[in-house]
């Protein structure tokens, strides 16, 4: 099982009698699901038919398909019109031509406008043979891109499975700084005070115990460190589901970002500080990997 991507290309070409045509249709990211199509005049119906056909194959993405095609010039029958030819002879054949004047020549008379006519040689059974494979070309197009948004998604897979074991190494190091427990406060509290003091003794010990317990209170992160494993344990699960799972992955992306801040706010130490900032930096590129999911 694996993601897709929203990211894609496919393309189909081939010939079909004087016809020459190509499909292409690529996707990219979109909140839901757009599809847009550019064909000649006359071909629109292809182009509806290839909407169903994303629809139901994919659910988010914005997706471009066009349709070029020509056709190659075959060479025109070529036909005299004797009726138009006979009426010239005739014509001429009446006129009282001047002394030294010589009589028309045939190709002079193939010259007059009307003489020749070029016929232009279609074929009958083209317009029919060129819809059958346009349609066999959007039959293979549009499992082509789903298999490509697939491979993609495989990839990116990797990506993320990535940054969330990153998250959870971060989460677990907060979790084990030494800075969070209550005696490390209280020593930081004592030489602070101490510092302030000049040295001079005389602050109550059961008084800075207290501090230390009141500031341990504040900066514990245990309600963040807990949201934070959970969101990794739904992610991970999410990425082992077939499906669009990319609005869910975002959201949590989202609440990833929320608990790191509020981490960060708490941090009492430098080292859990450095900590939170790296865990945010982790979350960012987790969250932009995850705008490419379907």
């Amino acid at each position: 099982m694996s993601i897709a991507s929203m990211t894609g290309f496919s393309r189909e070409a081939g010939v079909s009698g004087p016809f020459q045509w190509v499909w292409e249709l690529r996707s990219v990211n979109g909140r839901g699901l757009e599809v847009r199509f550019r064909t000649p005049p006359g071909y629109e119906a292809f182009g509806e038919e290839a909407r169903k056909g994303i629809q139901q194959a994919m659910s988010r993405g914005q997706c471009q398909l066009n349709l070029s095609l020509s056709r190659n010039a075959a060479p025109p029958n070529v036909r005299i019109n004797t009726e138009v030819l006979q009426s010239l002879l005739d014509e001429i054949g009446k006129l009282d031509l001047p002394s030294g004047m010589d009589g028309a020549s045939l190709d002079g008379l193939l010259s007059v406008k009307g003489v020749i006519e070029l016929e232009e040689n279609l074929d009958t059974h083209a317009e029919e043979d060129l819809a059958m494979d346009l349609r066999a070309g959007l039959a293979r197009l549009i499992p082509a891109l789903v298999q490509a948004r697939a491979s993609e998604g495989a990839a990116l897979q990797g990506v993320l499975s990535g940054h969330l074991e990153t998250i959870r190494r971060l989460v677990d190091q907060a979790e084990d700084a030494p800075g969070r427990q209550p005696e490390a406060i209280r020593e930081r509290l004592q030489a602070q005070i101490e510092l302030l003091l000049g040295g001079k003794s005389g602050f109550d010990e059961n008084r800075l115990h207290q501090e230390a317990l009141v500031m341990a209170a504040r900066a514990d992160i245990r309600e963040e460190l807990d949201r934070l494993k959970a969101h990794i344990d739904s992610a991970e699960a999410l990425l082992r589901e077939d499906g669009a799972v990319g609005r869910k992955l975002d959201f949590l992306s989202q609440e990833f970002g929320r608990e790191a801040n509020t981490l960060c706010a708490k941090a009492n130490d430098i080292t859990l500080s450095r900590i939170g900032l790296e865990l945010k930096a982790v979350i960012e590129q987790f969250r932009e990997q995850v705008q490419n999911v379907e």
